[in-house]
């Protein structure tokens, strides 16, 4: 299953969404600036103004309806069409924050051609423009002027799956200048991306790296690396049976990526010193695979988990609630945390009630939000603190 590199992929995937909405006529005037019409320019959009007001712009002139919806309104917007075939609408004002938004021309959804900025994953279901909008000082997940670390991709070979695949992990400043004959030995973060996601999600659209550096600095955190990995054991969007998934990639995960990354970087191979936390699918399978697997993990964390219905906990969790004060000892932080919008409320809820009843020490957080990437970000930004402490 070897991943391709993801940006070059999908920069070839929006262009040929801006062909798609021209006409032969319009791409010969394309070609040729000179003479083009101001229908036939390319726009920019979205336009955010000082106030916050955002004005989303396109050119289809043989559009009979654009639609706009976004993570920033509930609903559609229409698109108002002018005599040069230029459609256009603003919102707002619009609180800051990173927004994912589509147009649907005519029925169809598709990303804004007028926008670089990509929401992109491992499959089209997931292909979104990304709209932000700047506050008067800078967010929690901001790049700001403090020392960073790096995101690093490296390739591995997975025994388990027999295929080659692409791990990211993020060092922290000053992890090579760290290194020497007695090299520190730092904590380790397994952090899983959601369905139809991949491994570069967590830097891109979670902004991981922006979160610890500026953490660091604030000295709110503790410094580790962050491994995540490509979540799928099978091809996403492939029938198996249930669970199937979470299992060959618990193998992966188990078998290849840990070892891989103790291997590689210098990182302790302590319980203690390993954490495994995902959002939505990867929360459920950080649940299932680190709370069956206290021998290997002492922080366990899933942000609006894919938990099912929640029939199942007694046989998925046998191991954890069969000596509930042994697991609790072990665990140094098992945090659940949901959206109140999120249609995985309920499930996490059930799920909350259950370690409850089983006597599992736990924290669930119940907060505002859907299931979106505006929740994970505020959720890893509260977790990370909590995260190998002394």
């Amino acid at each position: 299953m070897t991943r391709p590199p993801a940006l070059d992929h999908w920069k070839l995937i929006a262009g040929c969404f801006v062909l798609a909405l021209s006409s032969p006529a319009d791409a010969a005037k394309q070609e040729a600036p000179t003479n083009a019409s101001p229908s036939a320019r390319p726009v920019t959009s979205p336009i955010v103004s000082p106030d916050r007001r955002v004005t989303f712009r396109l050119v289809a002139p043989h559009a009979r309806e654009v639609l706009l919806t976004g993570e920033f309104m509930p609903g559609s917007q229409p698109l108002q069409m002018d005599a040069n075939g230029s459609w256009s609408v603003t919102i707002g004002p619009i609180e800051p924050e990173i927004y994912h938004y589509n147009f649907t021309i005519d029925g169809v959804r598709t990303i804004d051609p007028g926008n670089a900025d990509l929401k992109t994953g491992s499959t089209f279901s997931t292909l979104a423009s990304v709209l932000e909008v700047r506050g008067e000082t800078p967010a929690f997940y901001d790049a700001q002027p403090v020392p960073h670390g790096e995101i690093r991709t490296l390739w591995y070979q997975s025994k388990s799956l027999g295929t080659l695949r692409r791990l990211n992990v993020y060092v922290p400043p000053g992890y090579d200048t760290s290194a020497g004959t007695q090299p520190r030995r730092y904590p380790v973060l397994y952090l899983l991306h959601g369905a139809n996601a991949d491994e570069t999600a967590w830097h891109r659209l979670g902004r991981v790296n922006m979160i610890l550096d500026n953490l660091l600095a604030a000295g709110k955190t503790q410094p580790f690396l962050v491994a995540m990995p490509f979540g799928y054991g099978v091809p996403p969007g492939a029938l198996t049976q249930p669970g199937e998934n979470t299992m060959r990639f618990g193998k992966d995960l188990l078998e290849d990526v840990i070892p891989f990354v103790e291997a590689r970087f210098h990182v302790s191979a302590a319980r203690e010193m390993r954490a495994l936390v995902g959002l939505s699918m990867g929360g459920g399978q950080a649940l299932t695979i680190g709370l069956n697997h206290l021998d290997l993990f002492s922080h366990v964390g899933g942000f609006s988990a894919a938990l099912g219905a929640g029939s199942d906990f007694p046989q998925t969790y046998a191991s954890l609630v069969a000596q509930p004060e042994a697991a609790s000892k072990k665990l140094r932080l098992l945090w659940v945390g949901c959206g109140k919008e999120d249609g995985a409320f309920s499930a996490s809820q059930r799920f909350s009630e259950f370690l409850t009843a089983n006597r599992i020490a736990h924290t669930f957080r119940a907060t505002a939000g859907a299931h979106t990437w505006m929740v994970w970000r505020r959720y890893l930004h509260e977790v990370a603190p909590l995260l190998f402490q002394q």
